[in-house]
């Protein structure tokens, strides 16, 4: 690959880049992972520092993952002996290639996805920017191969102008974001060997995931100092099963998550006000009872979970919101069943007298405290569930572990039991009073402000990258006491989801993005803005760098 772009200009050589590892396709899950993996290793390898140091290239595979996915990691050092440190990285899969229908075989074929839209009469937007040569189309153009194209490009150019900097700089890219995070949160051991072993300081990590336009118009340039964290916070709903003849009798646990649905799904209510930051609602992701076959047994039990970001919020505070909204919609579905089965009783000319449809509302921690009252052998029966369903699905993992507790509950009282499921995803950013962060800070300020004078761009610093991704995993704000309330309500936290929060906490790196631009990411008009992210976006990096790194 060297030879290709020994002679390029930056944005040929992350045009070209880009292009390559597009056409590999690496949809979250697949053999692709590891592929694109060996593809980053090959053209690292072809740099000249490298082939001079070859054991400055490293892989770190991932722990018991079938696939046989790995951490990719390269290092080099300027010319000096400081042991100031600053980490590329980026992640390695993408989405898969379904929404493309017709045409996809196209999706990883950037220059016939380019001829298509120019001839596409779907979007006339779309189609004028297909005609400009601007833009790049293709899966994981966008999300986000084109921000590990600026990264090696960066690579090449730092390792053979040494003399501009001091210091080291180390590059990582991920597997598994697009869904666990389990590359990174691998990778956390790995950053901590590497800074205990060669006593680096960790300046900053700097990753170019995607960013985009906020609202119709906007041009501004975006530039995130920390991460919004996610919850997935999950419900379960037992009900009281009936035969549909008699279906007031009962407590159908569906009206109960579709009234959790209704108050939570997109409520903008629920979200945090934190001045000048985008903050996206909650959003369902998955709402189904559990019957598996058909018959006239109204549903035991009904399933529902929610993207929920975080900003400032701590586990305890979600909590807290969450089962008040619990509680709210418990009595809204028994309030509803009372009004029926007047009007039942009214027209079927019944006595009034009415069946109960009460729910209590627990907490996972709250409902195992009660069964354990009971005598019940909650952590037994918590390993039995993980154990015996460790293959499915982490988040029906802890539904399955979930009802078998209920099940062992002498009450049989209709309830909802809150819990939280993979993936979580720590929030965090420069909070600005350590002297650490004020340097960060500090550096942006100034090397922007300069860019921002000698050309057209516009950017904008905010403390939260809007959408979800593996800087989270490099610093934790929540303290120990905090994090406990996810921790307790998160059932089998040590083997499903077992995020090293201590280690996190210690690794602590200011985690910033600085990302590639473009528009509709995980769709199948995905495409990324060539002037921006492949001239402008890998000359930003590098000044930042270098001042960084500065001698």
């Amino acid at each position: 690959m060297f030879k290709k772009l020994e002679n390029l200009s930056t944005f040929n050589q992350v045009n070209l880049l880009t292009t390559s590892l597009v056409n590999i396709l690496s949809i979250n899950g697949t053999v692709g992972e590891v592929e694109i993996a060996n593809k980053i290793e090959e053209i690292l390898h072809s740099f000249p520092y490298f082939k001079d140091c070859p054991e400055m290239i490293w892989t770190q595979p991932l722990p018991n993952d079938g696939i046989g996915r790995k951490n990719v990691f390269a290092r080099i050092k300027g010319n000096g002996a400081s042991k100031k440190t600053v980490i590329y990285h980026a992640h390695l899969d993408t989405v898969g290639t379904d929404d493309y229908g017709k045409i996809q075989e196209l999706a990883n074929m950037p220059e016939r996805l380019l001829e298509f839209f120019k001839s596409w009469e779907g979007n006339k937007e779309i189609q004028e920017q297909a005609h400009s040569g601007d833009w790049m189309f293709g899966r994981g153009a966008l999300d986000m191969k084109s921000g590990i194209a600026v990264h090696l490009a960066n690579i090449l150019y730092l390792s053979e102008h040494r003399d501009k900097w001091d210091g080291e700089i180390i590059f990582m890219v991920n597997p598994v974001e697009e869904n666990q995070h389990t590359g990174v949160i691998a990778a956390v051991d790995e950053l901590l060997r590497l800074r205990k072993e060669e006593q680096l300081d960790y300046i900053v990590a700097i990753n170019t995931d995607y960013i985009t336009s906020l609202f119709p118009g906007d041009e501004q340039k975006y530039i995130y100092t920390g991460a919004v964290g996610k919850l997935l916070p999950c419900f379960y709903v037992y009900g009281r099963e009936t035969h549909v003849g008699r279906t007031l009798d009962g407590l159908d646990p569906t009206l109960v998550t579709s009234e959790l649905n209704r108050l939570i799904n997109n409520n903008m209510e629920l979200i945090e006000q934190v001045e000048g930051e985008l903050m996206t609602p909650p959003s369902v992701l998955y709402h189904r009872d559990t019957k598996n076959f058909y018959n006239v047994q109204t549903a035991v039990t009904s399933h529902i979970y929610f993207n929920l970001m975080v900003l400032e919020d701590t586990p305890q505070v979600v909590v807290e919101k969450l089962k008040r909204i619990a509680n709210k919609a418990a009595r809204t579905t028994e309030t509803y069943y009372q009004k029926q089965y007047q009007l039942y009783a009214l027209r079927n000319h019944f006595p009034e007298e009415m069946p109960k449809w009460e729910m209590e509302v627990y907490t996972f921690e709250e409902y195992c405290e009660k069964l354990r009252k009971q005598g019940v052998d909650v952590e037994g029966i918590a390993e039995q569930m993980e154990a015996a369903y460790k293959e499915e699905d982490p988040r029906e993992v802890c539904f399955q572990i979930v009802d078998s507790l209920r099940q062992q509950d002498a009450t049989g009282v209709p309830c909802i039991i809150i819990f939280f499921a993979p993936p979580y995803c720590p929030h965090h950013y420069l909070i600005g009073e350590s002297k650490r962060d004020k340097r960060v800070i500090g550096v942006i300020d100034e090397v922007v402000g300069k860019w921002e004078s000698g050309s057209v761009e516009q950017f904008s610093i905010k403390r939260f990258f809007p959408y979800l991704s593996d800087s989270s995993y490099l610093s934790l704000h929540d303290t120990e006491e905090e994090i406990e309330s996810l921790i307790h309500n998160f059932p089998e936290w040590k083997s499903i989801y077992p995020v090293p929060v201590d280690k996190i906490r210690e690794l602590n790196v200011p985690a910033i993005n600085i990302g590639v631009y473009g528009m509709d990411a995980h769709r199948w008009t995905e495409r990324v803005y060539k002037p921006y992210s492949f001239e402008t976006l890998p000359h930003l990096i590098r000044d930042l760098t270098v001042c960084w790194l500065g001698k």
